[in-house]
C-alpha cells in the first residue's frame, strides 16, 4: 500500500509547479540562442526611446523560431525604460480587417476598444494619433503574421494609413514591424506603400537540435517540480519537436504529456505519455488552422483533399461550379492554402493560358473530417 501512494499522485497534487510556463505568449526567464536577433530588434527600437521614430523592420523565419517572443520581449523592455514609445503586438490570424488592427492599436494608445459599429473608422484614427500627438509618443506596430493581411488584401492600407499620419498630424512617429512565418510566399506592396516601407530585415534561423533540447530542458526547470521529467522523455520530445521542424510542439507535448500522467495519477511523465500527447497533436493543429477558413477556403480544402491530386484547371471548374467564386479569388485561395501547408503545389509547364500546375493535399479527406469532429 505504501509503494502505491509514492508511484501515484494524490487527488489534490500536481506534476506542475506553474503550468504557465507552457503557454505560446509566455516570455521565458531565459531567451536562449537569439541573442543577434534582440540586439537588432533593440537597434531597431532605440531611435524611438531617443524621441524620434523607429525603425520599420521586416522580421522573418520560420514558424516557431521566437520571432514573437523577441519581438514581445523588447516592447516590455522599452515600455519599462520610456513612456515615450507605445508599443502595440497585434495578432494578424485574429485580427485581419484594417477596422480590426486599428481598434487594437486604440484600445492600448487611448485605453478602450472603440465601439464595433457606428463610429466611422476616421474618428478611431484621429483618436490615435490626435493622443499621441498630444502627448508626444512614437507608435511601434508589431503585425504578427502580417501574411494573414495580404491574403485579404488588406496590407497595403493598413501599412500605408500607419505611415503616412505625419501628413495628416504632422508630430506623429510611426513604425512597421512586420513578422512573417510563410517566408516561401511573395508579397506584394502597393509602390505608393513599398516606398515608405523600406523595412530593416531580421532573419530568425531554425533552432538546432541541441538548442531545441535546451530550450526544452528550461522550461521542464521553469514548469514541473523536480524529477517529473526523466532525462529520455526529454530527449524524446526534443527529437518529436526537431523532426517536426517545431519547438511549439515540444512545449505542447511538455504539457499534453504531463496532463495524460495525472490523469493516470502517475508522479512522473513516460514515453507512453508523451505517444499519446503526439497521437493527438496533429489533428489539432489542424483543427486550428481549418478554423481560421473561410467558408469557400474550407470547401476548396475538402475538394482537394477528396481528390488527392489535381490539375488547377479542373479543380477550378468544380470550385466554381460549387461557389460562382472568380478565378482570381479562386488563386488566391490557393496561395493561402499552400501558406497555411494545407496543400502543395507542383508546376507542370506552360499551358494555353499560361503555366499549369497539380495541387495535391497535405491531408486526406477523412482527417480533415475528423479535425471538423465529424
Amino acid at each position: 500500500m505504501g509503494r502505491f501512494f509514492e508511484d501515484h499522485l494524490m487527488e489534490e497534487e500536481s506534476l506542475f509547479k506553474d503550468e504557465r510556463v507552457f503557454d505560446f505568449d509566455y516570455i521565458p526567464r531565459d531567451f536562449n540562442f537569439r541573442d543577434s536577433q534582440l540586439r537588432e530588434i533593440e537597434y531597431c527600437l532605440k531611435p524611438a526611446v531617443r524621441g524620434g521614430r523607429a525603425m520599420n523592420t521586416r522580421i522573418t523565419g520560420a514558424p516557431a523560431t521566437g520571432k514573437t517572443t523577441a519581438v514581445r520581449l523588447m516592447f516590455s523592455k522599452v515600455e519599462e525604460v520610456t513612456s515615450r514609445v507605445v508599443c502595440v503586438h497585434v495578432n494578424c490570424q485574429i485580427h485581419t480587417s484594417k477596422f480590426s488592427v486599428f481598434s487594437q492599436i486604440h484600445k492600448k494608445v487611448v485605453g478602450h476598444l472603440p465601439p464595433e459599429t457606428g463610429v466611422p473608422f476616421p474618428r478611431i484614427y484621429a483618436a490615435i494619433f490626435r493622443k499621441l500627438e498630444k502627448e508626444d509618443k512614437s507608435l511601434v506596430v508589431a503585425l504578427d503574421d502580417m501574411n494573414y493581411l495580404f491574403y485579404d488584401r488588406h496590407a497595403n492600407d493598413i501599412i500605408y494609413d500607419l505611415l503616412r499620419a505625419h501628413e495628416v498630424y504632422p508630430g506623429a512617429k510611426t513604425a512597421v514591424f512586420g513578422i512573417l512565418s510563410d517566408i516561401g510566399y511573395s508579397y506584394k506592396l502597393d509602390l505608393k506603400v513599398s516606398s515608405i516601407y523600406r523595412p530593416y530585415e531580421i532573419f530568425f534561423q531554425p533552432y538546432k537540435a541541441g538548442e531545441i533540447l535546451e530550450i526544452l530542458k528550461s522550461r521542464v526547470k521553469e514548469g514541473f517540480n523536480p524529477g517529473v521529467v526523466p532525462e529520455e522523455v526529454v530527449d524524446m520530445i526534443a527529437d518529436y519537436a526537431f523532426t517536426h521542424g517545431d519547438l511549439r510542439m515540444g512545449i505542447e507535448l511538455l504539457r499534453k504529456s504531463a496532463i495524460n500522467a495525472e490523469l493516470e495519477g502517475s508522479r512522473k511523465i513516460k514515453p507512453r505519455h508523451v505517444e499519446k500527447a503526439f497521437e493527438g497533436s496533429r489533428l489539432v493543429a489542424l483543427r486550428e488552422v481549418l478554423s481560421s477558413l473561410s467558408e469557400e477556403e474550407l470547401l476548396l480544402v475538402k475538394l482537394i483533399a477528396e481528390k488527392g491530386e489535381a490539375a488547377s484547371g479542373v479543380l477550378y471548374k468544380d470550385y466554381k461550379a460549387r461557389t460562382g467564386q472568380s478565378y482570381t479569388k479562386f488563386y488566391r485561395a490557393l496561395d493561402k492554402l499552400e501558406a497555411l501547408r494545407l496543400i502543395d503545389t507542383r508546376f507542370k509547364g506552360k499551358g494555353k493560358k499560361g503555366r499549369t500546375r497539380d495541387i495535391v493535399s497535405r491531408y486526406r479527406g477523412d482527417e480533415i473530417k475528423e479535425a471538423q469532429g465529424k
